[in-house]
């Protein structure tokens, strides 16, 4: 008896520190043995780093200009990435790159467990480092059900935001190259494009991000989301945003959706003289 006491009074005291789904993402982090550990410990540490140094403009950094908040932003975008090595930090993103065999399924459910557990930790952890220090607390995107409880229209914001993220994405990354600077300039560039999607598909607060539309209703509430329009806006829709996304890329560039062959395209010049390349072989031999 005695011992069930202590055992009731001690989760009392630790559960508050670890918020609804926390544990279960850590526990994640060592599926298949831990062979996708480090991706797990990037896309943690990208979160924490991402939330800290993105939502603090506006709030801690440039309240008052709207050109320093941006600025800020840009470079915390740059330097969440740099800092963790380039981790998704959006399990949207983690869909498209499985879906077009840039990472396996596992590694896919990994990198969205440890950017979830991110942000499981970072509000509460900037929240409190905001009350103690005297200054705004940060704030998250919200989805508003009401005249839109299935979330249709904030769904269709957060669709159209990642399709449009995801493209630039592809195209600073696979298809442009600038150099030296590369990196600075295509992170800079995905930077200010997603600053903008913010400021044009403010619906569903924005997150363009399904984990941080998740988490921070986790932080704010205190357990799971339960309006259906919260799923559909933040996880359906932009899932397959980045589904879609991934479809057109394959159409433009070639290469396989799903480890599938699509009977569009390609478009791109070089992925089309790939593709016939095989059967101008074919003929080739058939005249020899």
């Amino acid at each position: 008896m005695v011992f069930t006491s202590l055992l009731s009074a001690l989760y009392q005291r630790l559960s508050p520190l670890f918020p609804p789904g926390l544990a279960t993402c850590l526990a994640s982090a060592y599926v298949e043995n831990g062979a996708h550990l480090s991706s797990f410990r990037h896309e943690f540490v990208g979160t924490l780093l991402m939330i800290g140094l993105t939502f603090s403009p506006g709030k801690w950094i440039g309240a008052d200009s709207w050109q320093l908040a941006w600025a800020a932003h840009a470079a915390g975008v740059v330097a969440s990435d740099r800092i963790a090595g380039g981790p998704h930090v959006n399990p949207a993103v983690s869909v498209s790159m499985w879906a077009l065999g840039k990472c396996s399924y596992t590694e896919a459910y990994v990198r969205t467990a440890g950017a979830m557990a991110g942000g499981l930790v970072a509000f509460p952890l900037f929240r409190a480092f905001a009350d103690n220090s005297g200054w705004n607390p940060l704030g998250g995107p919200e989805f508003d059900p009401e005249g839109d409880e299935e979330g249709v229209a904030s769904g269709w914001s957060e669709f159209a935001a990642m399709v449009v993220l995801l493209i630039v994405i592809y195209a600073v990354n696979w298809e442009l190259d600038f150099g030296t600077y590369h990196y600075w300039i295509k992170q800079t560039i995905t930077a200010v494009v997603i600053r903008y999607l913010i400021e044009t598909f403010p619906k569903a607060g924005p997150a363009i991000n399904p984990m941080l539309g998740t988490t921070w209703y986790i932080f704010k509430n205190g357990g799971y989301p339960i309006e259906t329009g919260h799923y559909f806006t933040y996880w359906v829709a932009s899932c397959a945003g980045a589904v879609f996304a991934s479809f057109l890329y394959v159409v433009y560039a070639g290469g396989t959706l799903f480890g599938m062959k699509i009977p569009i395209g390609p478009i791109k010049e070089e992925a089309k003289e790939e593709k016939e390349a095989p059967k101008k072989e074919k003929e080739s031999k058939k005249k020899k």
